[in-house]
């Protein structure tokens, strides 16, 4: 399955819930409430960079598939991770919780879930933006 491409958040479900269980402070969860940012997926056969855009900041992780990578959280925290792909779905598991991604009718499709306790999915579908 082909990622790549400029993706913008098209609607979510459980946002607040889900922050606040992580441990993102309200201030900020307030703040990106309603910020429209952008998913930018790079891949080049198993390596993807896979940037988050949001106003006045940047996230991005750069992984091999089966390979131990650098990550880091939304929270800032980093960490190792090995990224799975399986069923054209990549899943890497971020401390506190598991993160899922795949495209579905054209659009990136992410699900996360608490990783101890599966409280919320949050399914964050996205439009592919024009390249």
């Amino acid at each position: 399955m082909a990622f790549t491409g400029k993706y913008e958040v098209e609607s979510q479900e459980n946002y607040d819930a889900f922050m606040k269980a992580i441990g993102i402070p309200a201030e900020t969860i307030e703040k990106g409430r309603d910020f429209k940012f952008t998913t930018e997926v790079v891949q080049n056969g198993n390596t993807f960079t896979w940037s988050q855009i949001y106003p006045g900041h940047t996230m991005t992780n750069t992984f091999t598939i089966g390979q131990e990578s650098d990550m880091e959280t939304m929270s800032g925290k980093k960490f190792k991770a090995v990224v799975q792909l399986e069923g054209g779905k990549i899943i890497v598991d971020f401390g506190k919780y598991k993160h899922t991604s795949e495209i579905v009718g054209g659009k990136l499709v992410e699900v996360r879930e608490l990783w101890r306790k599966i409280l919320f999915k949050v399914p964050v579908p996205w439009q592919k933006k024009n390249q």
